[in-house]
């Protein structure tokens, strides 16, 4: 067992080392010059359609309207990344890993909306009109037949990766924290976790994007007011933390404390990396959600798709962000979950560390129920529909065992998987990219025209 750990070990080294990073940051900044900006400059009219998209049009093939689509996908992203991986990139890399992070979302807007815009495009529709997308259809349906073994490939890992990092790391993390900060015993939190968790997921996207619609928005509400109620009674530290964000970002950050010092390299690795494990740009999940939304327009899809980036990364990670540094204890050795938590009970005292944790419980519940989706998809892909009821059943049973046991080897195990995910993903977006170009250039030039 120890040979197989060590093996996998070293293949998630690799995957997640300096090539695969510059690999997504490199496409994300290649589709980014081929839009010539457009993801960034055309922001606002993101956010509107996200706005316009709250009701579903029956005219239009689809089972969930745009908003409960983009709500699902933040469901999956906002998670575990945003509180114990953002304080994780600055334990390893410093303050300045915060501008790398930055830097992922802002390129990883542009990778985020073709992700989208091909999966809307290529989406298989059946006769009942229920629509299947994501990388390996548009794999299938916009590649050659020599590319079609990369949406297998892109499926299975994405099948076997769910049920570790979007379901048995979730609900360890959520037990383990309810445990620490509540006293309530695993097996009990891993049960009624389990029978939640059934009674949404059994019900399919439907159900899955009702609760995302309803209780996405006032997770990330909530936690926004949190983060700026702790911004502003540490307001006058704010400009010298924005100062080690940018300087350290460029230099490299000095031990102090319990901070064992990071060079500039360390920073920037840990920044992508955890920016990407908090966004997924670059994973490919957003677009399976995306293509069940109603729609008619790839590019109207893209558009509400890549917003789901900069809230994640650009809202949410900043907040936390800011919080460690502001507060002080980036340096004092604690990393993790558990460093975010000292930061909030810092500046909330006898508060601050149950806010944090009840933020963490329903992030990471919310995460199980937008990762069941995705896994769901990437099973009907490999073994057809007849599998979508055993799947929901094994998901489900899944969250018990992952509150209950430890869980190492499968977050290792996941998360190299969830890596290999990209590799097929990347691999379409910068074969299929025209496609992408020409119906964005379309768009935009209809939109001129009526």
């Amino acid at each position: 067992m120890d040979l197989i750990h060590n093996l996998v070990a070293q293949i998630n080294n690799f995957v997640w080392g300096v090539p695969m990073l510059v690999l997504i940051l490199g496409t994300g900044f290649y589709l980014m010059i081929g839009l010539k900006g457009m993801p960034i400059l055309r922001l606002g009219l993101g956010f509107r359609l996200v706005w316009q998209g709250r009701t579903k049009d029956d005219k239009t093939i689809g089972q969930v309207s745009s908003f409960q689509a983009l709500m699902t996908c933040l469901s999956a992203t906002v998670g575990t990344g945003n509180i114990a991986g953002v304080a994780t990139a600055i334990f390893l890399g410093g303050p300045g890993a915060l501008f790398w992070m930055w830097c992922t979302a802002l390129v990883g807007m542009a990778t985020k909306y073709s992700e989208v815009v091909l999966a809307v495009h290529y989406r298989d529709v059946d006769d009942r009109g229920e629509c299947s997308g994501g990388p390996m259809y548009a794999i299938k349906n916009g590649l050659s037949h020599s590319w079609h073994w990369l949406g297998f490939v892109f499926a299975l890992f994405g099948g076997l990766a769910g049920f570790g990092i979007g379901n048995m790391v979730q609900s360890n993390s959520m037990a383990e924290v309810i445990r620490v900060t509540f006293g309530v015993e695993t097996w009990i939190t891993g049960l009624i976790t389990t029978l939640v968790v059934a009674m949404v997921v059994l019900g399919g996207i439907k159900r899955i994007a009702k609760v995302a619609a309803s209780l996405v928005p006032f997770m990330c509400i909530a936690y926004i007011l949190m983060s700026v109620i702790v911004l502003v009674l540490y307001a006058s530290r704010i400009p010298e933390a924005l100062s080690l964000i940018f300087t350290h970002a460029f230099t490299p950050a000095a031990a102090s404390g319990g901070f064992a010092g990071a060079a500039v390299l360390m920073a920037i690795q840990y920044g992508v990396a955890r920016g990407i494990f908090s966004n997924e740009a670059g994973l490919g999940t957003a677009g399976i959600a995306q293509a069940a939304a109603v729609t008619n327009s790839p590019v109207r899809s893209g558009l509400i798709g890549m917003t789901g980036t900069f809230i994640d990364t650009i809202v949410i990670c900043t907040l936390t962000g800011l919080v460690i540094v502001c507060t002080g204890v980036w340096d004092g050795g604690a990393s993790g979950a558990s460093l975010s938590s000292l930061a909030f009970e810092s500046a909330l005292p006898g508060v601050g560390a149950y806010l944090l944790a009840s933020a963490l419980v329903v992030f990471t519940f919310t995460t199980i129920l937008g990762w069941s989706y995705y896994g769901e998809r990437c099973w009907i892909y490999l073994a057809g529909k007849k599998s979508v009821m055993p799947f929901r059943i094994i998901w489900v049973f899944a969250v018990f065992g992952g509150a209950v046991f430890h869980l190492d080897f499968v977050w290792l195990l996941a998360d190299t998987l969830n890596a290999l995910m990209a590799i097929p993903n990347l691999i379409s977006l910068w074969l299929l990219s025209p496609v992408v170009l020409k119906l964005t250039l379309d768009y935009f030039s209809q939109q001129k025209i009526s």
